[in-house]
């Protein structure tokens, strides 16, 4: 048994980015009983570092993590892109080396963001019309902050591919290099490794599709099953449905 396991919604809340009941526990029984795991998270905000020492911080003994951050530079070559996102990550994209150009990128960079509006969508339109490639630092499918619901990285990738008639490049989930680098950390083959996240379309279909166990928890974007997953083909669903990563330790006997 080995797992792969979110963070924002499945580990912390979406509201004050604390533990959600029984995450804590979950992660200390891993350590325990020495089942290998891998925490995968969608962090752009901060450096890798900061956003690891912050759930550290809030009591979660994490022994291997990544995020779309760690693997950046192995897909994204350019170094003239136009980035969209949260302050904090506009700042990690010029410490590692990216300098940021709004007049004639070569890439155009997506990550969450609370206030993209129109004006900013014809800004990027106008760069990929022009030929900049374009990269989604992860490919969520709905942003969840607070009590509202937002459309995801994933979901901006998908318009803007439809409107360009462009090919979008995915950074960190569920690309398939992400994961693969996630599953070199404990050297098993993807059919042995269970991955526990909210998002049953930007995480769990691209990690079914490799082969992965599936389990999908509602304490994060997604409320009820019949929101997303009655909306999925069969083979594509999860392969389980929890309250939350307490409820799934107790099925699969971790806790």
């Amino acid at each position: 048994m080995n797992f792969f396991i979110d963070v924002q919604g499945t580990l912390i809340d979406d509201t004050k980015r604390l533990p959600i009941p029984g995450s804590k526990e979950f992660i200390e029984a891993l350590n325990q009983k020495q089942i290998p795991y891998v925490v995968i998270t969608n962090n752009t905000k901060q450096p890798s570092k900061d956003f690891m020492a912050y759930l550290r911080g809030l009591g979660f003994t994490i022994e291997r993590y990544i995020d779309p951050l760690m693997v950046l530079q192995e897909v994204l070559t350019a170094k003239k892109v136009a980035a969209y996102g949260v302050e904090g990550f506009l700042r990690v994209l010029q410490d590692l080396g990216y300098e940021l150009d709004y007049e004639n990128p070569d890439a155009v960079v997506l990550s969450v963001k609370e206030d993209y509006d129109f004006a900013t969508f014809a800004q990027i339109d106008e760069f990929l019309l022009r030929g900049a490639k374009l990269f989604g630092m992860h490919q969520t499918s709905l942003y969840a902050k607070g009590s509202k619901r937002y459309p995801g990285v994933g979901a901006l990738l998908a318009m803007f591919e439809f409107a360009c008639g462009v090919d979008s490049q995915v950074v960190g989930k569920p690309s398939p290099l992400f994961y693969e680098r996630a599953r070199q950390m404990i050297g098993v083959d993807f059919s042995d490794i269970t991955i526990i996240s909210d998002d049953a379309v930007g995480d769990l279909v691209g990690a079914k599709t490799l082969g992965m166990k599936t389990i999908l928890v509602l304490s994060g974007k997604i409320k009820k099953p019949e929101e997303v997953v009655s909306k999925l083909p069969q083979e594509l669903r999860p392969d389980i449905i929890c309250k939350d990563i307490y409820e799934a330790g107790k099925i699969l006997g971790v806790l």
